[in-house]
């Protein structure tokens, strides 16, 4: 078996990256260390660039198909990984996940309507219910003995008429709580007993941690596959965002012919070339990387954790059972969010994710990105934990 380094530092400038090249419109400076937009500072995988490489051999770039091997290697992935059996003809295509919300939306709702989310919860959760004139509905998650729960008390008092969707993440980003199927199955039933269709967001399964297990939702039963729209990736698991490839699936062949349906409006099927081949060779040769990568990242947030209890206590960590993104609590620090993102910014050149983009739920939170090597998550901690001594001094 091949061993992978992750310790070496890739230069990213200058290659018109998000999480480097936007951090002066992003922080209002350069110099920072940038632990925020979810990809990873690791190789994009050998086997995936040779499988690119391969196909630019043939120097025509023309509108193409995907083959009877993109499916098969969908199937075959979900059922090595999570033990799901899916059909070819419950898979359709979307150039990202968040694109597959939207056109679900669309698809399975009205103007006026409303739609459960779980803050603090991924922001374009909240940009795409807006966006095409839907209300809001907000089931905050409980935060428990440092894990992220659902209130499903709060939820069934707040369910009306007028609710067709929830927009579920699961795993849970910006949390990590990985969902247990108990509580998949009950939030399933307050879904089906007041007619709510479920469109979970599944990009970070395949990053469980901790010998956590991931249970897709629509696996569960066939009376909850019937209300579900899935949405999954390789982008998140492979570091593979820039290739704008991912897939829905859909049992219910009502559900997928509405979403095939806003699909074919927006005339986004298409998807491209290489993010085709990246996802079959992603799939078929990326299961020992994986494991690989997944012990790294866990390496990296024990040393986040140990680092904050053994430093600066008062900064509480949520340790994640899934997923390469931390969320840090510095509530006790007794700063308002503002304070609190001028010390991150400034003084400590950290730059994470403001909590409160996640809905006023993670006020006073920060989400850090971990999925780089080991030098760059020491060198921020250690500016952390000088920035927050001097400002307490």
């Amino acid at each position: 078996m091949k061993k992978y380094n992750f310790d070496e530092i890739i230069p990213r400038e200058g290659t018109n990256s998000v999480k480097y090249d936007f951090r002066k419109r992003m922080f209002g400076k350069e110099d920072v260390i940038p632990m925020w937009v979810a990809d990873m500072d690791f190789r994009t995988p050998d086997f995936v660039m040779e499988a690119i490489r391969q196909r630019t051999n043939h120097e025509i770039l023309g509108y193409t198909i995907r083959p009877d091997s993109f499916y098969e290697a969908i199937i075959n992935w979900n059922r090595r990984k999570h033990g799901w059996e899916i059909q070819k003809d419950w898979i359709s295509f979307s150039p990202g996940v968040v694109p597959a919300v939207n056109m679900a939306i669309m698809a399975f709702s009205s103007p006026g309507d409303k739609i459960i989310v779980q803050p603090p919860v991924y922001h374009p959760f909240f940009h795409s219910i807006e966006n095409h004139g839907r209300e809001i509905l907000r089931n905050h998650l409980k935060l428990e003995n440092g894990r992220f729960n659902m209130d499903f008390e709060d939820l069934r008092k707040k369910i009306d008429n007028k609710t067709s969707m929830i927009l579920l993440s699961s795993p849970h980003n910006p949390g990590g709580s990985v969902w247990h199927k108990s509580e998949l199955e009950e939030l399933g039933h307050i879904c089906k007993e007041n007619g709510v269709t479920i469109i979970s967001d599944e990009i970070h399964a395949d990053l469980i941690l901790f010998e956590n297990k991931h249970t897709p939702l629509a696996s569960i039963s066939k009376e909850l596959a019937d209300i579900t729209v899935t949405t999954m990736a390789p982008s998140k698991t492979f570091n593979l965002a820039g290739m704008s490839t991912s897939y829905v699936i859909a049992s219910n062949p009502e559900l997928l012919k509405k979403y095939n349906k806003a699909l074919e409006k927006t005339h986004v099927w298409h998807g491209n070339i290489f993010g085709s081949i990246a996802l079959q060779a992603a799939y078929n040769k990326g299961s020992d990387w994986l494991e690989q990568v997944l012990d790294y990242i866990e390496e990296n947030i024990n040393l986040v954790d140990r680092f904050f209890r053994e430093n600066l206590p008062e900064v509480k960590v949520i340790i994640p059972e899934a997923t390469y993104l931390v969320m840090l609590d510095f509530r006790q620090l007794g700063l308002s969010n503002k304070e609190l993102k001028r010390l991150m910014i400034e003084e400590a050149g950290v730059g994470m994710n403001d909590g409160a983009s996640f809905g006023k739920e993670g006020d006073g939170f920060q989400r850090m990105n971990v999925s780089c090597p080991r030098a760059i998550v020491e060198k921020a901690l250690h500016n952390i934990e000088k920035a927050i001594k001097k400002n307490k001094s």
